[in-house]
This record gives structure tokens, C-alpha cells and sequence, in this order.
């Protein structure tokens, strides 16, 4: 039994199985609570936040509180958590609340140029920069 193994009970399997399947996007507690409610799945909201701790400390999800208007919201990593690159800058749409992450070396650069320059440390992890998502611009790039 690996130290990330936990005790599987069937709650812990379907919360599991759902943070699984929305791989790439950022849900809140409250988007759980309202997907298994929509199912007529009996899953306890304190069961719901106890699990999403005990995932966010075994390292398959990760948490962001992007600002203090904005609930937590957890993504999905599994086993691989952003090791590969610890600088990941969010984008929110100030419209629909829509999170997304921007990757990549050029991120990477310009963080370590502004430490390295300017004496100024940021925090990779709520780093966030606003504007209007594709959908909430009308879908073109000229309105982005």
C-alpha cells in the first residue's frame, strides 16, 4: 500500500471517478454538491469537502483561491501534480468566472526575469490575470 493509498470506501471511489472524468477544468465544492443532487446521488456535503481535503493533501487535486470574491475552485492532477513546471499563471474571465491555466516555458522565463531583475517574487500559484474569455468576447480572436 502505497503512502497515497487511503481507505477505499465507495464515496471516495465515485467522488474519485467524477474528478476523473472533468480532468482539465476547475470545479468548486458547489459544482459537486449540484452534479451528484442532479444524479440522485446520497453523497453528504461535509463527505464531499472531507474527501476533496484529503484529496488536495494526497496531491490529486489542486486547490486555488484565485481572489476573496471567488469560492476555492480544485483541479484534477492524479499522480502528476505541476511538477514538470511550478509557474502556472490563470487567466479569469471577468463575465462567467471561467478559470483557465496558461503553461509553458516563456511563463516560466518571465518569472524568474522578474525575480531576477526586479527583486520581486510572485506567487506561481495565484498569479491571475482578468479579462473576457473566447465565449464571453464572441468567440473571435479580434475580440479577445
Amino acid at each position: 500500500m502505497n503512502s497515497r493509498s487511503k481507505y477505499r470506501t465507495k464515496q471516495r471511489e465515485i467522488l474519485l471517478q467524477y474528478f476523473e472524468s472533468v480532468s482539465g477544468r476547475h470545479i468548486t465544492v458547489w459544482d459537486v454538491c449540484e452534479y451528484f443532487r442532479e444524479r440522485g446521488e446520497a453523497i453528504a456535503q461535509a463527505t464531499i469537502y472531507r474527501q476533496i481535503e484529503s484529496f488536495v493533501n494526497e496531491g490529486i487535486l489542486n486547490k486555488y483561491t484565485v481572489d476573496n470574491g471567488s469560492p476555492a475552485c480544485f483541479e484534477y492532477v492524479g499522480e502528476q501534480s505541476h511538477v514538470d513546471s511550478n509557474i502556472c499563471i490563470h487567466c479569469k474571465c471577468e463575465k462567467c468566472g471561467k478559470l483557465t491555466h496558461l503553461r509553458g516555458d516563456e511563463f516560466e522565463q518571465m518569472f524568474y526575469r522578474i525575480y531576477g531583475e526586479e527583486l520581486f517574487r510572485l506567487d506561481p500559484i495565484r498569479t491571475v490575470l482578468y479579462g473576457l474569455c473566447k465565449e464571453c468576447a464572441g468567440g473571435t480572436e479580434e475580440n479577445v
